[in-house]
């Protein structure tokens, strides 16, 4: 049984019948929820594990979902910010533990959003090792010492950019001071009318988004300089910790409210370069551009605020798992984002896939602007067995789009 308690106190119980639930404790202190169909089938012997890269998904309505309709789940939890190694390290765990059970023939690993940035890493240190991460063209380098274990299959469901560029999008450049969210440039204000916004869906001008985006692009570089920094003191001794430090980043924190532009703006990201299959509510299938149907959201700024506003993170938890550079052109267009550079971290599933030789399923949701990692992915997904499809109208947690 899962029990959901709501923020207003209301609880909502369920129960599946079909399946058991186990709580699993990874390398003494991790946890994750075990869900697998008290009826074996023919799909039982497929384990499926899901993590986020900070997010906890052992509730995730998809772990009980998946093993309603007869597979093996692991679905695990994982901590806000810090190094992504040792989140790599934990996912290592678990499919070591699922390794042990004689009944499992395959693991498959599944990137929700963002958890593509940790398992596309997680998948191509372990066919790869960890020095496919650690040369000089690296933000920073891999720590981990040995290859971890692979899995055999893959599954990116309406993956994101990476938390890499997921972090370059919300950081607002109408900052005029670190560490103060009061302190803003209205010219860089995307809700003010004469820089493009209407409640009814904004449109920014190539003058201005241009702008825009040179103006996040600096700021980024800037912060990735200084937590280069702090990290050669850090490991100098010279650091306020021995470890690692505290790096918050004001108005930049990943959320939908802050994606720069993106929400406000349908006709950013709004159709794909080539036709893909659309599989639409009725099971009906076409093959088509893909077009976003998404309405336009958030009608306000949260650089602000603290709670909602900052990037709450570490040194080595920003540069590892949210830093990447840009090359002068960075840009958000209609069917891609250009400008990036991919291959300077391991923050991206789009930097990441080509790394990785096991089977690929990739998945987008027309509902939000996130699917068309879908497409950038693929793209430059080297794997000879790879399928891509997009799902018509649901929004990224699955809800339908009205």
């Amino acid at each position: 049984m899962i029990i959901r308690i709501g923020r207003d106190g209301s609880v909502a119980k369920e129960t599946d019948k079909t399946i058991q639930e186990t709580l699993v404790v990874i390398d003494g202190h991790a946890h994750a929820m075990e869900y697998m169909p008290i009826n074996p089938t023919e799909t039982s012997h497929i384990a499926v594990v899901i993590m986020h890269c900070d997010q906890n998904y052992m509730g995730i309505k998809m772990g009980p979902a998946l093993a309603a309709r007869g597979y093996h789940v692991l679905a695990c939890e994982s901590f806000e910010g810090g190094e992504i190694d040792r989140k790599l390290e934990m996912l290592d765990g678990s499919i070591r533990y699922l390794r042990q059970n004689e009944d499992i023939e395959k693991i498959v690993l599944m990137g929700h959003s963002g958890g593509a940035t940790l398992m596309t890493a997680y998948q191509s240190i372990a066919e790869n090792g960890p020095e496919i991460y650690q040369g000089d063209e690296m933000i920073y380098k891999c720590t981990l010492k040995k290859k971890p274990e692979p899995a055999d299959g893959l599954m990116l469901i309406d993956a994101n950019y990476g938390n890499g560029v997921m972090s370059l999008l919300s950081m607002d450049p109408a900052v005029v001071e670190e560490g103060n969210g009061m302190k803003l440039d209205p010219a860089y204000d995307i809700f003010r009318p004469e820089n493009g916004y209407d409640p009814a869906g904004a449109h920014y001008s190539e003058a201005f988004k241009k702008k825009y985006h040179a103006a996040q692009a600096a700021r980024n570089e800037k912060l990735i300089r200084l937590a280069l920094e702090r990290l050669e003191k850090i490991r100098k001794g010279e650091g306020n910790y021995v470890d690692d430090e505290p790096f918050f980043i004001t108005a930049a924190d990943q959320p939908k409210p802050n994606n720069r532009m993106l929400p406000e703006d349908t006709g950013l990201l709004s159709h794909t370069k080539g036709e893909y299959d659309l599989v639409h509510g009725d099971g009906t299938v076409t093959h088509e551009q893909i077009r976003c149907v998404r309405t336009p959201e958030c009608d306000r700024s949260f650089s602000g605020t603290y709670g909602m506003g900052v990037n709450k993170n570490t040194v080595k938890g920003f540069l590892s798992s949210q830093a990447l550079h840009t090359n002068g052109e960075f840009a958000v267009l209609e069917d891609e984002i250009v400008g990036v550079d991919w291959k300077s971290g391991y923050a991206s599933p789009i930097g990441n896939i080509d790394g990785i030789t096991v089977p690929t399923l990739i998945m987008g949701m027309t509902g939000g602007y996130e699917y068309l990692a879908s497409e950038m992915i693929y793209q430059r997904a080297a794997m000879n067995d790879k399928t891509i499809a997009f799902i018509h109208w649901p929004s990224q947690v699955f809800t339908p789009n009205p």
